[in-house]
């Protein structure tokens, strides 16, 4: 009678087990699935952000040296008497000169320079070819021809002598006469490889694929494909075409969209998808995940838990009698133990790419886990403080003033729920803290939740340092308003200080000043363009320290520079002017050569009529034509 019972009792308990072991393993197997899922959508956004930002700031300064070489008034000079010159080997070096002194300074491939009047291409080598109509290597330059932008950007192999034919990217732009006739074309170039080698690390990295694709759905840039083999993405991957519209048609503006989606009937593997516009570029760059490989693993997982599971009954046979009670603990145990290796399997994920990770109970309106409690008491909150004025405690001691109504506002339980409810599972807040030393950036994104264990609403926080991405992003916008070669204001930023300042105080009086540097072209051809450059840096330098700090000073053209300022009257601006030129009259000497520099001026001041940046700068312009009509090293006044 025992026997059976015995018998019994093992069948019984052995079948509870089994029961147990496969619902534990399915339910192991979904949450990891969901987990491993959330993290592919996780690494592949930064991922994209990453190749985003880093492609952003490589190509912003080949676009402002191509578009800095466009609009330089010495090298379109130089360009109009072509025709004069087609057989003086002189001209051609001049061009060389240029060029190169451009390739050198700035270390790109190529630097070239075409004439629309000839077809003649010139590099930093000399004169290389003559762009002939109808050989398709040509197409390039013919079809921009019928460009309206400021730039285009094309992926080409370098012909020029010495290149290897090597694929690159070109920076385009086009050269205008001030009656708005087509002069020619100038650019510079980027050797692929660079930028297919930054491809290829963050894919070995976060094991994904990235693509940078045209509106037509070619492959410009991958690690593998370049813009000169045509080789269209939606070729290699067969997806819905509603995939196709979405990813080559979603809005041009800063936000990313992403995607999962199936290739055709391979509807056991998913790809997720996430797609950028970079204006920049005027590209798409497209990071993909295969799921495939995600799904392999986790099946052999399961096969590996049914073996352990096989191998555990086996052995409950054998020893049942002795331990059942024994045994049942260690179920307990090994189930905690596979619940933990679940959450430590995402904690470990997700910490390696953000500092900190909180949990917080959004509904009951208290931290979810001992981590976030302690992190709370660290900062002076009873263990029991409810979150939201956990949440206060926080803002004051440790995030700058500023940002500390944000902070509260973005992260209360009210707003939480308020977003979750609207469809928004995702919260983001940048701002500056301090931990006890000095402030710097950082970025909290927090993911909304609701647990399907009592419907509570949770939210998890993770904490990233962004300082450098903050301060190298500030770095690039003062850079943006900075003419490279002087450090003052560029021309486009020069109108905007300016149109700032007639707006704030409209009542000031201030003088506008525009000053040319008398002759410089005979620095140029005497002594050459590098001995020219040398003359602009010194002339900025020396007009520079004749104005305080916060005076607006910019460079609006090679070699013209502008001044705004407040001034009291009319008789202080005639006493400045002459401070001015004879400031400015001097002799520089640099390369071995000497060279006598002086200035022309022309002022405009405001007044009711003149009371915007046209009117004034056209006054001012007026007044500088008179100075050198008169002379020039003289200045002329226009109230």
């Amino acid at each position: 009678m025992k026997k059976n019972i015995l018998i019994r009792t093992n069948f019984l308990v052995c079948l509870i087990i089994i029961i147990g072991f496969l619902m534990t393993a399915f339910l192991s197997y979904q949450m990891n699935y969901t987990a491993s899922l959330d993290n592919i959508e996780q690494v592949s956004s930064l991922t994209s952000e990453g190749i985003y930002y880093q492609l952003t700031t490589l190509f912003t300064k080949p676009v402002n040296i191509s578009l800095t070489m466009a609009n330089d008034s010495l090298l379109r000079s130089t360009l109009s008497q072509e025709l004069e010159n087609l057989e003086n080997p002189d001209y051609i070096d001049t061009l060389r000169e240029y060029l190169n002194s451009y390739r050198l300074k700035y270390n790109y491939d190529s630097v070239f320079l075409v004439s629309t009047a000839t077809h003649r291409y010139y590099n930093f080598e000399g004169l290389d070819r003559t762009l002939e109509p109808g050989n398709p290597e040509n197409d390039w330059y013919y079809d921009s021809l019928s460009l309206s932008q400021d730039y285009w950007i094309n992926v080409d192999n370098d012909e020029v002598a010495g290149a290897d034919n090597k694929i690159t990217v070109f920076i385009n732009c086009n050269i205008y006469e001030d009656n708005g006739a087509l002069l020619g074309t100038v650019g510079v170039g980027l050797q692929i490889d660079s930028l297919q080698a930054l491809i290829q690390e963050y894919e070995n990295q976060y094991h994904v694929e990235a693509y940078l694709v045209d509106q037509d759905g070619l492959i410009e840039i991958a690690s593998h494909y370049t813009g000169y083999e045509k080789v269209n993405f939606f070729s290699l991957f067969d997806y819905p075409e509603e995939i196709r519209q979405s990813l080559l048609y979603w809005n041009k503006g800063e936000a990313a969209d992403s995607f999962w989606t199936t290739q055709g009937d391979k509807s056991s593997s998913e790809d997720y998808l996430i797609t950028r516009y970079i204006p920049e570029l005027n590209w798409h760059l497209v990071v993909r995940q295969d799921t495939g490989k995600l799904m392999t693993e986790l099946q052999q997982e399961m096969l590996r838990s049914a073996i352990i599971i096989l191998l555990i009954i086996v052995f409950i046979l054998i020893v049942i009698t002795h331990v059942i009670r024994t045994f049942n603990r260690q179920i307990v145990a090994l189930t905690q133990s596979m619940e933990q290796e679940k959450r430590s399997i995402f904690k470990k994920a997700t910490e390696e790419l953000f500092d900190d990770i909180y949990e917080l109970d959004i509904t009951r309106n208290r931290p979810a886990n001992e981590a976030t409690i302690q992190y709370f008491m660290s900062l002076g909150a009873q263990a029991n403080t409810p979150y939201d004025e956990a949440l206060k405690i926080v803002a004051e001691k440790q995030i700058k003033e500023e940002f500390r109504q944000g902070y509260i506002d973005t992260f209360k339980p009210e707003n939480v729920i308020r977003a979750y409810e609207a469809g928004q599972d995702t919260l983001k807040y940048e701002f500056m803290m301090s931990t006890g030393g000095a402030y710097f950036w950082m970025r909290i994104t927090a993911r909304i939740l609701r647990q399907k264990s009592d419907g509570s609403l949770h939210m998890l926080t993770y904490r990233q340092n962004i300082d450098a991405e903050k301060r190298q992003e500030n770095r690039l916008q003062e850079l943006a308003q900075l003419d490279e070669m002087t450090g003052l204001l560029t021309k486009t930023a020069t109108r905007r200080h300016i149109e700032h300042l007639l707006k704030e105080k409209p009542d000031q009086l201030y003088a506008f000043f525009i000053l040319d540097i008398d002759t410089f072209k005979q620095a140029n051809d005497l002594y050459g363009h590098a001995f020219g450059d040398s003359v602009i840096e010194r002339f900025a330098a020396v007009l520079r320290t004749q104005f305080r700090e916060q005076d607006m000073i910019g460079r609006i053209g090679g070699d013209e520079f502008a001044v705004f300022i407040p001034v009291p009257d009319l008789a202080w601006v005639k006493t400045r002017a002459q401070q001015l030129l004879k400031a400015l009259h001097y002799t520089h000497t640099a390369m071995g050569n000497s060279w006598g520099v002086s200035a022309s001026i022309g002022i405009a001041l405001t007044s009711r009529e003149a009371k915007d940046f046209e009117t004034l700068y056209q006054k001012a312009d007026d007044a500088l034509y008179m100075s050198k009509k008169n002379g020039r090293n003289n200045y002329t006044l226009k109230p």
